[in-house]
């Protein structure tokens, strides 16, 4: 039996909170120009996301047909990348509409482009965790070790440098120090073998691959350092004048994500396979299906962006050195076109693994 926990597919939530935020967005309008207004569908959407099960509402988007779907003659351009700061170039030059991406980077992005991207949606919480080798059973015992992270100035390269200076450990090559790697998620098992690396704080499934099959052991799961254990691991950002321009389009594909989630709840079973296949296929390698199932049960799958967190992970990156300054978040959290996808017709899928209708 593949084990898919029960809560891990919530969707809904979402709807209690987006009046309140939503609002807080109107006071941007004017940072885009009057001129700038409905156009209706776009000719194509280009969505950015990781091969990770982090992203799991996109690669099940994407890979199950619903996103396809819900557009309808929209073309849907999707295109993967390793890590958020790769993703937030993307997004900011322009080669990319919609991106999913970890809410540091996201919260980048915005400061970036001066407000020009509005996060839509949330995608997942929780689903990152810090594995070592066995024999490092406290923080002490990683002071000369190397951990890898997806990217330099991403999610989980934050969350590390936090964590790493809350219990008193510094970065760096010095032999009291924690040295940080920037490795991409497949060749982190190989290194990890190799002792290249004692570990990494790593995004689902990488995190349990490293567990299941490289003989690591679970040091930190980040769930554990938020509150009711739960925090916006992925987002949904939209570039603000795409969603100006073709905000229909953007309901769509958010009914697509929406869509996608309700599906993998009622037939966890088939959203597995869908996941195990689809990583294996972008990434080029073999994913065990108890290494996805043991992802699964590290994640939960919502559009809820979790926004009371924002502002402390805004802080992180400034205190990881990513940001400057403070960053203002008035306007940066726009719920007013996911209220939308939820409250309208998405279509009733029977979609399965093939992709078919």
């Amino acid at each position: 039996m593949n084990r898919v926990p029960v809560g891990w597919w919530r969707a809904w939530g979402v709807l209690l909170l987006v009046t309140a935020v939503a609002c807080g967005a109107c006071a941007r309008a004017a940072s885009t120009p009057s001129s700038v207004g409905d156009e209706g569908p776009a000719a194509e959407l280009r969505i950015g996301y990781f091969p990770n099960v982090t992203h799991a509402p996109a690669l099940l988007g994407v890979g199950g047909g619903f996103l396809e779907r819900e557009l309808g003659r929209t073309e849907l351009v999707p295109q993967t990348f390793n890590a958020g700061p790769g993703l937030v170039n993307a997004l900011l030059g322009g080669s990319v509409d919609l991106a999913f991406l970890g809410s540091g980077p996201a919260i980048n992005a915005y400061a970036k482009s001066e407000g020009e991207v509005r996060l839509v949606a949330g995608a997942v919480s929780g689903g990152a965790r810090l594995v070592v080798r066995e024999g490092i059973d406290t923080a002490v015992e990683l002071r000369g070790r190397t951990l890898a992270v997806p990217q330099v100035a991403g999610t989980q390269d934050i969350a590390l440098r936090k964590w790493l200076g809350s219990e008193g450990l510094g970065v760096g090559d010095g032999a009291g120090e924690v040295r940080i790697a920037q490795l991409a998620n497949p060749q982190t098992l190989d290194a990890f073998r190799e002792g290249r690396i004692d570990g990494g704080w790593l995004p689902e499934p990488w995190a349990s691959r490293l567990v299941v099959t490289g003989g690591a052991r679970v040091l930190v799961d980040e769930r554990d350092l938020w509150p009711g254990g739960r925090f916006p691991s992925t987002v949904v950002v939209v570039r603000d004048e795409f969603a100006r321009r073709h905000p229909d389009t953007v309901v769509a594909a958010l009914r697509g994500v929406l869509a996608a989630i309700e599906w993998a709840g009622t037939r966890p079973g088939e959203a597995l396979t869908l996941l195990q296949d689809t990583v294996a296929a972008l990434t080029g390698g073999e994913l065990p299906e108890v290494v996805v199932a043991e992802a699964l049960e590290a994640v939960e799958m919502t559009v809820d962006p979790l926004p009371e967190l924002l502002p402390e992970l805004a802080a992180d990156s400034v205190a990881a050195g990513v940001l400057r300054d403070d960053v203002d978040l008035d306007g940066f959290v726009d719920l007013t076109l996911v209220e939308r996808a939820a409250a309208g017709p998405a279509a009733t899928s029977s979609v399965g693994t093939d992709g078919g209708g």
